[in-house]
Order: structure tokens, then C-alpha cells, then sequence
């Protein structure tokens, strides 16, 4: 598998893409926020995009969420929109590139691909934006040239700000086209391209909802508001976990979670299941940010917090924490760019607290170091992806600025597996960097507080 083809020179990037026009780009599912956010992203780099959507209505109102979004007066002038009853056969007749952003339901995400197998050219690229659904088992019994023209185009949302993309090869994707979606996502789309294998929930969502959940099964016995200060920005991510889940919405970490949890059975297995109290207040309608609520909520300005044994809401301000001290100490270091003694601070910190935040960092680490080889062909993808699709410190990031000995007695003491690209490193007494890219300020993944 190809880790990505970023260090393609300036010449072989201007051949690929010369061996295509794109002219015309077909979205399904325009009205969702992925939907019309791509869409948008789109209309930057051709001369058409077409919002498609179950009824001209919702196509309508995706592109003016589009235009909102981006505030680009491109959107407008290069877009059209259309429903799937009258307008998808025309649409598809001139597509250079069909692209599905339908909700994350295998058999629905199937359901539309009947039509489009019917109507598309057959040289048009068929692109899915899933975040974790398998490549191949969407286009499972479909045609040569569909499966041919097929892959995964994974972007991360929003996509006008979030440049991380992964893009997925079915067992049948053309590698050429696959190098050439690579060349005009990078230069057109201004994405920084992982490639990922087909695996549930690729690389980013595999490693990154990992941690969300362990935050989320954490919040049960600690609760919300001491589980985001203990694994917050200082551990080298922009924004806390919970805080995490209810911006995505709990529907989709529903989604990502169980489709790893069922699909695989890792050395982390136990930590991907979600926990009950989630599924059941979901029931009753909480989701998040786009129901007025999730872990947190606003009534009026002030914040509240959820209990997750109770249901119910109490202000963040009356929540008592334990002393958190270190968490300042270690903030400080990273807000003068000393982010090595910040880190040695972190691991030298005392109470159970830190403890719990280590072993949660520790995870972090040891999984994804474990799904080098499984879900990208390095450390490197999974680095990227974790970096420019999360804005988390890519692992490697964490270990070169721990130290590898401290990263590895860290993983140990938190009763976690080594992996063995750490552990021969360690036992070779390796002084290498495991993230070597002079183009990353790796200081912008450290916020002070």
C-alpha cells in the first residue's frame, strides 16, 4: 500500500492531472453539512458543481448553507441544484466526478449507487466521503467499470477548513486513477492526502474515536468536565474530547464506534463500545451541539454539565475538581515553547488524575503505533492524518518530545502493549525522530491551556 504521493515532484503532478479535465461535479446528499460543505470545497477548483439532494428544496438548501459557510461568491455562480427523481440521470450524464455524501448507512449509501451505476458516464469518477464504511463492500456486485472508477474520498469536517483527507482503494480501483484523484485533491482541493487501507473507520476515525469513547466511558465515573481538563489541550489537541463529540454529534460517534466495535476485534476492543447511558439518552433525542445539548450545554451564558447517571444538567461552576495544578505547570512550559519539560512534567505529575490522563495518552499512542502496517502502510499516514485531520499531536510528535524511553516506560506502567516498532527502537537505543517533517511547526499541537 502507498503511504501517499506528496513528494511527487512539480512535474509528475502537472502530467497526472493533465490526463483528465474535470468539468463537472455531481454531490449526493447536498444538504448535509458534509454534503454541501464538499460541494462548496468543489466549486474552488471547477467550472460546475451540481447539488443534488431528495428534493430540489433540500438541494436548494444546502447551497445556501454552502454559501454561508465559505462565503465565497464562486458557490453561487458555479452551482446548480437538483433532486434525485428528475434531475440525477442529466446530471450524471456529464459528471467528470459523482460524489455521495449521503448519511453513513451502508445499505443506503448502496441504494443511491444503483442509480448511479445506471446513469454515469463510464470513465466518471464515483467517489464516497464515508468515514469508515468498507470500500469494497459498497461496491460489492457492481460492474467492471464502476468498480474500476470507485474509492474512498474521506473528508474531514469541515472540509473548507480541515485539509486532512484520506483517500481508500476498493480491491479494483484503477491506481492510476487513484494517483490522479491524489494529484487534484492536492492541487486543486489544496488537501493533504493520506492513503488508508480499507478498514473500518480508515486511520483518523479508527485511532482518534478510539480516545473520544475511552473520554466518553471515563465521563461516567469522573464526569464531563473533569475528564475534558484532564485530557485537554495541553495533552496536544485543539479541542477536549467530549467537546469533540458533541460538535460531530452523537449520532455519528455512534456510527464510527460500533462500525469498529462489530467489524474489529482489537487489543482496544473494550474501549470502542459505547457506553449505555449514551445510547440511552440518545433515545429520548440528545445528539450533541445540533439538539441544543450533549456533555455540555448553554442556558443563557452559563455552562452546563451533564451528569451521566442522572441525565440531568448542573452548572460547570459548581462542579468541585481535585487539584489539577500540574496541568497549569505543564500548560505554561508549552505557552513559552518549552514543550519537552512540559511533557516531562506531565509524566512526573502525582495523584490518580494524572495517572488517568497518562494511561488515556498512553492509549493514544500504543493503538495507533499498533495500526502501522493495518490502516497505513507507516506511522507517517497515521502521523498526517491525526495531525491535519484532527489538529491532534500525531503520535510520533508526543514520543519524539516525551522521549522514546519515557514514551515507552509511560505505555508499561499504564499496563499497555509496547508496540514492537517502539519497543526495537528502544532496545537499539535509537536516537532518531520518529516525525521528521520540516515543513510542521510540531509547537502548534501544544496549546497552552
Amino acid at each position: 500500500m502507498s503511504e501517499s504521493n506528496g513528494s511527487m515532484s512539480g512535474s509528475e503532478m502537472r502530467k497526472i492531472l493533465g490526463s483528465r479535465d474535470i468539468q463537472h461535479v455531481v454531490v449526493l446528499g447536498a444538504n448535509g453539512t458534509m454534503g454541501y460543505g464538499s460541494a462548496a470545497l468543489f466549486t474552488q477548483a471547477v467550472p460546475r458543481v451540481t447539488f443534488l439532494a431528495r428534493t430540489r428544496e433540500k438541494a436548494e438548501e444546502g447551497l445556501a448553507a454552502a454559501i454561508k459557510q465559505v462565503r465565497s461568491p464562486t458557490v453561487a455562480s458555479r452551482s446548480d441544484v437538483g433532486d434525485y427523481g428528475t434531475d440525477l440521470e442529466e446530471a450524471l450524464a456529464t459528471a467528470d466526478i459523482v460524489f455521495e455524501a449521503l448519511t453513513e448507512d451502508l445499505e443506503i449509501k448502496r441504494g443511491i449507487f444503483d442509480k448511479v451505476e445506471k446513469a454515469r458516464r463510464d470513465d466518471s469518477i464515483v467517489a464516497t466521503v464515508t468515514s469508515g464504511l468498507s470500500i469494497n463492500q459498497l461496491s460489492e456486485g457492481r460492474s467492471e467499470s464502476f468498480c474500476k472508477h470507485f474509492m474512498g474520498l474521506h473528508f474531514f469536517n469541515p472540509p473548507n477548513v480541515i485539509v486532512g483527507t484520506e483517500l481508500i482503494a476498493g480491491k479494483d480501483t484503477d491506481p492510476e486513477l487513484l494517483a490522479f484523484v491524489e494529484a487534484f485533491a492536492r492541487a486543486r482541493l489544496g488537501r493533504e492526502i493520506v492513503r488508508t487501507s480499507d478498514t473500518p473507520a480508515f486511520a483518523g476515525n479508527r485511532v482518534g474515536f478510539k480516545v473520544l469513547n475511552e473520554a466518553a466511558q471515563l465521563a461516567e465515573q469522573l464526569g464531563p468536565v473533569l475528564v475534558d481538563r484532564l485530557v485537554g489541550p495541553y495533552t496536544g489537541r485543539a479541542l477536549t474530547p467530549l467537546a469533540t463529540i458533541d460538535l460531530v454529534g452523537w449520532d455519528i460517534h455512534r456510527a464510527i464506534v460500533d462500525n469498529i466495535h462489530q467489524n474489529a476485534a482489537d487489543e482496544a476492543h473494550a474501549t470502542l463500545k459505547m457506553p449505555d447511558y449514551m445510547a440511552n439518552m440518545m433515545a429520548s433525542g440528545v445528539l450533541g451541539n445540533k439538539t441544543g445539548g450533549g456533555f455540555f450545554k448553554k442556558d443563557g451564558k452559563t455552562r452546563l454539565a451533564l451528569n451521566p447517571s442522572s441525565g440531568d444538567y448542573v452548572p460547570e461552576s459548581e462542579i468541585k475538581l481535585p487539584d489539577l495544578s500540574y496541568i497549569d505547570e505543564v500548560a505554561r512550559m508549552h505557552s513559552v515553547g518549552r514543550y519537552a519539560e512540559g511533557m516531562a512534567l506531565f509524566l512526573a505529575a502525582d495523584g490518580d488524575e494524572a495517572k488517568i490522563a497518562r494511561k488515556v495518552i498512553a492509549g493514544y499512542i500504543s493503538y495507533a503505533f499498533h495500526r502501522a502496517g493495518e490502516v497505513t502502510a507507516t506511522i507517517t499516514g497515521i502521523d498526517m492524518i491525526m495531525g491535519a485531520g484532527f489538529n491532534w499531536a500525531p503520535p510520533s510528535v508526543l514520543v519524539d518530545t516525551m522521549g522514546l524511553g519515557p514514551a515507552v516506560s509511560m505505555i508499561e506502567q499504564a499496563g499497555l502493549a509496547v508496540p514492537s516498532n517502539l519497543a526495537d527502537a528502544a532496545s537499539a537505543g535509537s536516537t532518531e525522530k520518529f516525525f521528521n517533517h520540516v515543513q510542521v511547526n510540531v509547537g502548534k499541537y501544544f496549546v497552552a491551556s
